[in-house]
C-alpha cells in the first residue's frame, strides 16, 4: 500500500509539473514567437499611444459620431468576465421584444440609414463579445456618423470601407469590420467626437 500511495504522488507530480508549469510555458513562448501581437491581447493604441481596448473584444459605442457594434449579452454588456449569449431561443418573447426595441432605437436614431435594419445590429454573437459587424451594418450607420462629424457621407463611407477585413485566409467566414478599428480609423480621418 505505501508503495502504491508513492508511485501515485509521483506520478501526480510529473503530471502537474508537465501538465501545469511545462506545457503553458512551451504555449505560451510558441505563442509569443509565432504570434506576438495576439499573445499580448491584441491591444490598440490610439494616437497618442493609449491603449483604449482589444481588437479582439467589443465594446459599446453610443455616440452618434462612432460606428455602433451589435448588442452584448455578457454581463451588462461588453463585460469580458462574463462572456456568454443570452441563450434565448428563436420562439423567446424576451430575444423578440429586446429585438424589436433595438430595431426601433435604430432606426429612431438612423434616419437616413439605406434600407432595413442589419440583422447583426440586433443580434447579439454567442460571446457576447464579438467586436466584429459586416461591412454592410457599418456601411448602414455611415448617414449618422457622417453627420454627427459634420462631413461628407462618401469620406466616412471610405473610411469604413478601407477598413473591411476580408475572410481568412481567403475562404474561411465572411468580410467584417472591426467597431473599435474603425471608430479610430475615423477620429484619425476628422477628429474626436466631442464629449
Amino acid at each position: 500500500m505505501r508503495r502504491e500511495v508513492i508511485v501515485a504522488l509521483r506520478v501526480t507530480f510529473v503530471t502537474l509539473l508537465l501538465t501545469g508549469i511545462v506545457y503553458p510555458l512551451v504555449m505560451t513562448g510558441a505563442a509569443r514567437v509565432l504570434m506576438p501581437e495576439q499573445a499580448q491581447g491584441s491591444l490598440v493604441t490610439d494616437e497618442t499611444g493609449r491603449v483604449v481596448g482589444s481588437a479582439l473584444i467589443g465594446q459599446p459605442f453610443t455616440k452618434a459620431g462612432y460606428v455602433w457594434p451589435r448588442p452584448s449579452a455578457a454581463g451588462n454588456g461588453y463585460d469580458a468576465t462574463s462572456s456568454s449569449g443570452s441563450n434565448f431561443g428563436v420562439t423567446s418573447q424576451k430575444l423578440h421584444d429586446r429585438a424589436a426595441a433595438d430595431v426601433e432605437r435604430l432606426i429612431a436614431a438612423n434616419p437616413g440609414a439605406p434600407g432595413p435594419v442589419p440583422a447583426d445590429l440586433v443580434t447579439a454573437s454567442g460571446s457576447g463579445l464579438d467586436p466584429h459587424i459586416s461591412p454592410e451594418a457599418a456601411l448602414w450607420q455611415a448617414p449618422r456618423v457622417a453627420h454627427a462629424r459634420n462631413v461628407d457621407l462618401e469620406r466616412v463611407r471610405a473610411v469604413i470601407k478601407g477598413q473591411v477585413e476580408g475572410r481568412t485566409f481567403g475562404f474561411l467566414g465572411e468580410p467584417c469590420v472591426n467597431v473599435l478599428l474603425v471608430n479610430l480609423a475615423l477620429d484619425r480621418q476628422f477628429g474626436r467626437v466631442a464629449e
